[in-house]
């Protein structure tokens, strides 16, 4: 059984059930072949997690960004939002503007009559019927 126990770890991280998940993660990394930061002393994957976990040569804040970043799948990257300089108008694109602010949208659609729907619809040709369907 691992010389660690729950007890040791549980000052450094508070809930039992996180410690269980960073505890694995880091246990999954040092298979990948991450660096240990402690002595392994014959130990298994786990134990070793467990035990720089207790001994704290691992801060537990890095671990859980470490596992939220390794179970992102998609991940945003923030771009910088444009100076305050650049989103305010400069005298002329002001004076277009208070010009367009006087003059009401107008949103133009094709317009089409009844009667035009209705013949454009009676001019559709139905599929042909094939044997192959």
């Amino acid at each position: 059984m691992a010389r660690v126990t729950v007890e040791d770890c549980i000052d450094k991280v508070d809930n039992r059930f996180e410690l269980v998940l960073l505890a694995s993660h880091r246990a999954r990394l040092i298979s990948q072949g991450a660096p240990i930061t402690i002595d392994r002393d014959n130990d298994k994957n786990p134990v070793v997690a467990l035990r720089e976990i207790a001994d704290e040569t691992l801060a537990p804040e890095d671990l859980k960004e470490d596992l939220i970043h390794s179970l992102q799948k998609h991940v945003e990257v923030d771009e910088p939002e444009p100076d305050a300089s650049q989103m305010l108008p400069t005298e002329a694109q002001s004076e277009t503007r208070d010009e367009e602010d006087d003059m009401p949208e107008t949103v133009n659609f094709d317009q089409m009559s009844e009667e035009e729907l209705l013949a454009g619809i009676e001019g559709l040709v139905p599929p042909e019927k094939n044997d192959d369907y």
